[in-house]
């Protein structure tokens, strides 16, 4: 077990329920509205790229530069985004055929993308609660789109909206089992550092090659780019008054 006690053990508990009541709310709405606009989607992809760039990145470097060259930082995060992509364009060809199984790999991945996050935030508190906090923010501020895009790759793929149902209680529930198993892990910080640098080229790629694509496709408005700025500002601002 790491080193944080029982206060902090009860707001990581807090922060996995919250992820999965936001995909749970994302996936109702998927369920009962059939559009739900592009300004979510525009807010959440600045949000996530803020915490990339603003916060994981310069956090793994604090860690890690008497333990690593700057240049192996960095590539860590190449690394993360690299991976992400291979997997996600794989899984993108996996599913390009018929059948409901394109619904039930599509909405898989998702939900392993959650257990990711979760992972992310457990780990990120081992660096700091402030980092940890940071990392939980944008974690829910695309989980509404996590929930979103679970139900519609579901149903687009072929499965009834029981199995979507299903699927979405799946994603909503793997961010507090990765926060669970990162707390059963301590990770010093020289590897952390590599972690945090890893994670941060997921989500610089969730964000700028998922998210911010999705947020403009067929509705290039300046409203939308107005809210990834905000996103964007919103996390430089909460980093820069936790001291990061």
């Amino acid at each position: 077990m790491g080193a944080m006690g029982h206060g902090p053990d009860l707001l990581l508990a807090a922060i996995g329920l919250a992820t999965g009541a936001a995909t749970l709310a994302g996936g109702y709405l998927a369920l009962r509205v059939r559009s739900t606009g592009g300004l979510l989607l525009a807010f959440s992809s600045g949000a996530v790229i803020g915490v990339a760039l603003c916060d994981l990145l310069p956090e793994a470097l604090a860690l890690g530069q008497r333990a690593h060259p700057l240049a192996d930082i960095a590539t860590a995060m190449v690394v993360g985004f690299v991976v992400y992509f291979a997997i996600d364009r794989l899984a993108t060809i996996a599913t390009a055929g018929a059948g409901s199984h394109r619904g039930h790999f599509g909405a898989g991945s998702l939900t392993v993308h959650s257990l990711m996050d979760g992972l992310g935030i457990g780990f990120a508190f081992q660096a700091s609660t402030a980092v940890g906090l940071i990392v939980a923010f944008a974690v829910l501020a695309h989980d509404l789109v996590d929930g979103l895009n679970t139900v519609t790759l579901s149903l687009t793929g072929g499965c009834q909206r029981p199995t979507a149902r299903r699927w979405l209680v799946a994603d909503a529930t793997t961010p507090l089992i990765g926060i669970g198993i990162s707390r059963l892990i301590a990770v010093p910080g020289p590897v952390l550092s590599l972690l945090l640098a890893l994670f941060a080229g997921f989500f610089l790629y969730i964000g700028a090659s998922e998210l911010l694509p999705q947020s403009h496709e067929g509705n290039p408005r300046l409203s939308n780019i107005a809210a990834t700025l905000m996103g964007v500002g919103l996390i430089y601002a909460v980093v820069k008054l936790a001291g990061g």
